[in-house]
């Protein structure tokens, strides 16, 4: 019972990150078929996604097509109940649904002036007054939500849920502008920048290796190091490798790295570069090396 989900580019596609979070986080099968954006591989890909116009784009096992984030993520929660995308207490739940929907409709000035850059990060960055004040909204709905119900762990209601997955793009912001907020919403940051998911997301994002020209005007005055945590390093390498398949498809190694000098191989050189760029957010690979 496998989904399609379309979706942009990794590093800059804030709404793609959500669509693919409400899958990823929450155990759901899913097959992720991706373009471009601001290009004509994105009106391609959608043509199988009719009448969806913009990604993220969903479509069921039974060829339903869902598009926008929140119909995705109500679509999911009612046909998983059992998932976790809404919080289990009903007050929790009424909150998440209308953090939810605030973000899905507002904070216009915090999008347009800094948009999501998963690639990079910088300092000293001017923020105007429209910016200060969403930032000032967020972290008062977001202080509201753990104070009253994320006692049980770093999340806005504790567990994860799709909330957090609707305002990890903002985490993202945050991180990559260096914008000023408080204590507890530098925590939910760090937790999202922290998340295995969100990791393996902007590593893959990377390992595309495409810059948007488009997002070069809104780059900060001094670029910084990703505020997130340091990724073990590993470097590019020739074979042979201690393994013969690739431990996320099973096929033939081609393609390989070196990782505390010892050297793993890929199927291609997509799977090896995601896994460069943060080899600890990919369990499959982790429990390989520590196996061999």
């Amino acid at each position: 019972m496998t989904y399609d989900l379309a979706i942009g580019d990794r590093t800059y596609s804030s709404w793609s990150l959500r669509g693919w979070l409400f899958f990823e986080k929450f155990g759901l099968p899913v097959k992720v078929h991706t373009a471009r954006l601001y290009s004509d591989e994105v009106r391609r890909l959608l043509e199988s996604f009719a009448p969806a116009r913009l990604v993220p784009a969903m479509k069921t096992p039974e060829g339903e097509v869902v598009g926008e984030s929140i119909a995705i993520l109500e679509t999911l929660a009612e046909r998983h109940p059992e998932a976790g995308h809404w919080p289990t207490d009903p007050a929790a739940r009424m909150m998440a649904r209308y953090l939810v929907a605030e973000m899905h409709a507002g904070f216009r000035d915090l999008r347009g002036d800094c948009p999501m850059n998963l690639a990079k990060s910088f300092a000293g960055r001017p923020v105007g007054d429209a910016v200060r004040a969403d930032l000032g909204r967020l972290e008062d709905i977001w202080s509201r939500a753990r104070s009253r119900f994320g006692a049980d762990g770093p999340w806005l209601f504790g567990a994860y849920s799709g909330a957090d997955a609707f305002f990890a793009p903002v985490a993202a912001r945050i991180a990559t502008y260096d914008l000023p907020v408080g204590p507890v919403a530098q925590a939910y940051v760090a937790a999202h920048l922290a998340d295995p998911s969100f990791r393996r997301w902007r590593a893959m994002g990377l390992a595309e290796n495409f810059e948007q020209p488009s997002y070069i005007p809104y780059y900060g005055t001094v670029e910084r190091p990703w505020p997130g945590p340091a990724p073990k390093t590993a470097t590019l390498s020739d074979g042979p490798s201690e393994n013969a398949a690739c431990s996320y498809s099973g096929k033939p190694v081609t393609h390989f790295l070196k990782m505390d000098g010892r050297i793993w191989g890929f199927c291609n050189a997509f799977c090896r570069d995601k896994t460069l760029h943060d080899p600890e957010a990919f369990p499959a690979f982790m429990a390989m090396v520590a196996g061999s």
